[in-house]
């Protein structure tokens, strides 16, 4: 997967940007907080309908502006679109195109599928467990069309169930009102467990493939599911969570909360039997998060058909030599990828000479004169 041609009209610090973008690595340079990445964040975006940064839709419209409007061409006449319009407080309202075709926000993941590598990636072994729950359903939406919906109708469940739950503690509801929510939160939340069991699954294999590549002396790394409502021998995953659901019932009233299900599970990092987080160095950290990226990258290419697009952000300064040369590598063999750094003192000089180097500054890109932009 490839973009072609980016457009950003009022998005963060861009007023407007019309840029051609050529086959290959592309590296954007430029100091902090000068756009570099404001523009990645722009194909997020455009590959997922949201941003990995704000909070509100309306936090992506630049300052003083009703809309914002975003636009890739992947190749022929295929288009990817999000415009977003400003309304309430920080709020912003969507529409999403392909191809010039109203979609819903989850037909990007499959038009433009894209794999982000932040810096904040690099707490996913010792982070919290939203962190690496986000991460897995991310890649459950790009690889399963149909998740997206199901995610948000268990998560508006939840909130109608949490809502209702404080209302039958505060004695303004019954506790009989629970069934209706209750069928929604085991049937989805069922559902989703099930997806990112099998998407962990089908990770293994290259995870495990990519760690022994990396770091070929240490012991085989693996993604572990952790939930709150396991199944017993007899049980599939919708008895268990109904099971636990009604085994937490009084604390859940106490509590005012929805005590289980898959908003409260966990993913972690394993070699050895061991858990990462309690012991691993921050290189072997690293590793390990690197290994799962290429991993996500193995597995969206087998999915998609095509190698997505991968997105680095920052990240090189993070890693060593060795490191930074299993990345370069892949990276290579991509039909296009985005790299933002400071310096190109932190790339690989091999890298460096076979990309295209841009520079930015607050609302421009430039390279070789193929960009336009107004600030």
């Amino acid at each position: 997967m490839r973009v072609e041609r980016l457009q950003l009209t009022s998005f963060r610090s861009y007023a407007t940007l019309d840029v051609s973008f050529p086959a290959g690595p592309q590296v954007v340079v430029g100091p902090n907080a000068t756009g570099k990445t404001n523009l990645l964040e722009s194909l997020v975006v455009l590959g997922t309908s949201r941003s990995h940064r704000a909070s509100q839709d309306g936090e992506l419209i630049a300052w003083g502006d009703e809309f914002a409007r975003l636009e890739a061409s992947t190749g022929g006449d295929n288009r990817v679109e999000v415009v977003i319009t400003r309304s309430g407080t920080g709020g912003g309202r969507k529409r999403v195109l392909v191809n010039g075709v109203a979609r819903r926000p989850t037909a990007l993941a499959q038009a433009l599928p894209v794999i982000l590598f932040a810096p904040e990636d690099m707490l996913l072994v010792v982070g919290s467990p939203g962190g690496r729950r986000n991460s897995l359903d991310a890649i459950v939406v790009q690889t399963v069309p149909a998740s997206a919906a199901t995610m948000s109708t268990y998560a508006r469940a939840l909130t109608q169930r949490n809502n209702l739950l404080r209302a039958i503690r505060e004695g303004t509801a019954a506790r009989d009102e629970l069934r209706y929510w209750d069928a929604l939160v085991i049937d989805d939340g069922a559902q989703i467990v099930d997806w990112r069991r099998d998407t962990l699954k089908r990770l293994a294999a290259p995870l495990a493939d990519a760690h022994k590549e990396i770091a070929p002396g240490e012991e085989q790394l693996v993604m572990r599911y952790l939930t709150n409502a396991e199944a017993a021998a007899t049980e599939t995953t919708r008895d268990a969570l109904r099971r636990r659901l009604s085994e937490t019932s009084d604390k859940e009233m106490w509590n005012g909360a929805t005590l289980v299900g898959p908003h409260r599970d966990d993913v972690i990092f394993v070699t050895g039997e061991r858990e990462l987080s309690t012991f691993a160095s921050r290189g072997q950290q690293r590793t390990a998060i690197l290994a799962y990226k290429l991993a996500q990258l193995d597995l969206l290419t087998v999915t998609a058909g095509q190698p997505p697009l991968l997105l680095l952000d920052d990240v090189f300064s993070e890693l060593d030599p060795d490191r930074r040369a299993h990345l370069v590598r892949r990276i290579g063999a991509l039909p296009q990828a985005f790299v933002t750094t400071t310096t190109t003192d932190d790339l690989d000089p091999a890298l460096v000479a076979a990309s295209t180097v841009w520079q930015v500054a607050p609302g421009r890109l430039t390279a070789g004169g193929t960009a336009r932009s107004r600030a």
